[in-house]
């Protein structure tokens, strides 16, 4: 793996009834602003990827994560930066999520994450989410 990737881990978080996913939308003035994210962020040298998962729940959403698997890792280049995503998923948390950090947020049907602007590299994870609940729906 090339070291010029910035690691970034991002939550998918689920509500109790795992039909519905938590994002939150990038403030205009954020690399892919104006779009929906999974939130998180980038993981500290001294972290595991966990940890930092743990942590930046914590620090943007005012949550404690109690259920999490990893979910996926993407590489994606923009013309402009490197990102190495890992991506949790989020079964369970104590607390009520907040945007901490005065961003919004907002719970989404997974079926209804294919009309949203996502990030480029988030693309992947949601193909993959909207498969699995198609699947289940067979």
């Amino acid at each position: 793996m090339s070291e010029d990737y910035i690691d970034v881990v991002a939550g998918i978080i689920y509500n109790p009834a795992k039909d519905q996913v938590l994002l939150s939308l990038r403030k205009p003035s954020q690399h892919q602003g104006n779009r929906w994210e999974f939130p998180g962020g980038k993981v500290e040298a001294t972290e595991s990827t966990e940890q930092a998962l743990r942590r930046e729940l914590v620090e943007e959403l005012g949550i404690r994560t109690t259920k999490v698997a990893a979910f996926c890792q993407i590489e994606h280049r923009y013309p402009d930066k490197s990102v190495r995503l890992h991506f949790w998923q989020v079964d369970d948390f104590d607390g009520t999520p907040i945007g901490k950090e005065n961003q919004q947020l907002r719970w989404f049907n997974i079926t209804d994450l294919v009309t949203l602007d996502f990030p480029q590299a988030n693309k992947p994870v949601v193909d993959r989410l909207l498969a699995s609940t198609t699947a289940i729906k067979r």
